[in-house]
């Protein structure tokens, strides 16, 4: 299609990819041309695929990135939410094992009258998609109108639903593109990427959840600290109030991987109870979304709001609003298998990779996003890292409708925990390792 358009394009995009090949810098014109030009199908996919790889072998500059942002953002809508009578805040996490975090911090942070639009996606490959989990309380729907959304977040304060087609085009276009030819990796794109729905969403706070370890994007602090740096800087840039939280994904969040068992853990934090680092994440994550907005609340505030039930009251709202009861049963797999510790002594490790794929093949995930997901598969933990553990007694249970799973999600896990005879080889970790505003 190039040849015939490109004499009537402004560009051509063999130059354009040329100049990336060769580390030259685009010019924003250049930019706001091929995300343009791509979105409409003017420039074809095997080219935009040479420039994502040109990107990700030679990086881009900061102007760059923020043009390719602004550019992926004027491909569609923008929402605006000052009509609201409260200011606005939002979280963004990259993604990992366990990471119920969504379900909770909503409706705490709309406690204290600011409201959070939370717009979410599907989980691919070993990472929970927040709809999903959602989507295992009976009724619940995902998809709003935004004027539903506008009323929701104006009754009830917190929304929790899927991002309209609207919302950067372009984005939708490349990052299926990045999927299969081996360039989801480049920050420049990621941060473009997630930014450009970010920005476009109109919230006026935002908190980015950058996760570092085996069972996230970002393996090492060196490249979680670069994404998330570029990040904020985008989000300032644009005028939205932006901080970011590097935090561990070494082993995976909480005591449960896989849907229906991460939203009956996330009612537990609602209820005041729940494990220590979803507790202690959530919370570190609300104080800065409510700093953000400028309604400032000091951690103890916040926890007192989980464990007094106004959170737990908001949730239950927030709920019903999307036509999910939040009394109904959650679904139970069928089927269970017990992983048992092989010796006496502590648990020094548990590979969140590991038990996030190990879950995916159980049926808690996806391989395509048109895959179907079981809503009772998952893994549940019974020891974290630092934890004693006796020989025979159960590590991990695994859950799945289709038992034949079994075999090769607990393939998955072989080689992914320690236990170990001396009790100093293992250290906790806190949760949160940095901050970078």
């Amino acid at each position: 299609m190039t040849s015939a358009a490109s004499t009537h394009e402004a560009f051509d995009a063999v130059d354009l990819i040329r100049t990336k090949r060769d580390r030259g810098t685009l010019s924003r014109d250049e930019i706001d041309w091929i995300i343009d030009a791509y979105t409409r199908g003017a420039v074809a996919d095997e080219q935009m695929s040479a420039m994502a790889m040109a990107i990700l072998l030679n990086g881009m500059t900061r102007d760059e990135i923020a043009r390719w942002t602004a550019a992926m953002i004027a491909s569609g809508e923008r929402m605006d939410f000052s009509s609201l009578r409260v200011p606005t805040a939002d979280k963004h996490s990259t993604g990992g094992v366990g990471d119920k975090i969504t379900l909770p911090l909503a409706p705490l942070v709309a406690v204290f009258d600011v409201a959070v639009p939370q717009l979410s996606g599907r989980g691919l490959g070993h990472t929970g998609g927040t709809l999903d989990k959602m989507e295992a309380i009976a009724g619940w729907r995902a998809g709003l109108t935004n004027a539903e959304m506008m009323r929701q977040l104006d009754e009830v304060g917190a929304v929790i639903c899927a991002a309209g087609d609207g919302l950067a085009p372009a984005d939708k276009k490349l990052y299926a593109l990045r999927d299969v030819t081996g360039t989801v990796e480049a920050i420049p794109l990621i941060a473009s990427s997630i930014m450009s729905k970010k920005i476009a969403e109109g919230t006026g706070a935002l908190v980015l959840d950058v996760k570092v370890g085996s069972g996230a994007f970002m393996k090492t602090q060196d490249d979680a600290r670069e994404l998330a740096r570029t990040m904020v800087d985008l989000g300032n840039d644009a005028g939205v109030n932006t901080v970011a939280l590097l935090t561990d994904m070494s082993t995976p969040l909480g005591l449960t991987a896989g849907n229906a068992l991460e939203v009956r853990e996330s009612v537990e934090v609602l209820a005041g109870g729940g494990p220590k680092d979803v507790v202690d994440l959530t919370v570190a994550l609300a104080v800065e979304m409510l700093a953000g907005a400028g309604r400032p609340q000091d951690e103890s505030a916040v926890r007192a709001a989980l464990s007094d039930g106004r959170a737990m009251d908001a949730w239950r709202r927030m709920v019903a609003a999307q036509g999910g009861d939040p009394d109904a049963e959650l679904p139970v797999a069928k089927e269970s298998h017990v992983i048992t510790a092989p010796s006496d002594g502590v648990l020094t490790r548990l590979d969140a990779l590991a038990v996030g794929v190990s879950a995916w093949r159980l049926g808690a995930g996806r391989a395509r996003k048109e895959d179907p997901v079981q809503a009772g598969a998952g893994i549940e933990l019974h020891a974290k890292p630092g934890e004693t553990v006796s020989a025979g007694t159960p590590l991990m249970t695994l859950h799945t409708d289709t038992p034949e799973r079994f075999e090769r999600a607990a393939a998955a896990l072989d080689g992914s925990y320690d236990v170990s005879a001396d009790a100093g080889s293992s250290t906790p970790r806190d949760i949160v390792i940095d901050r970078i505003a």
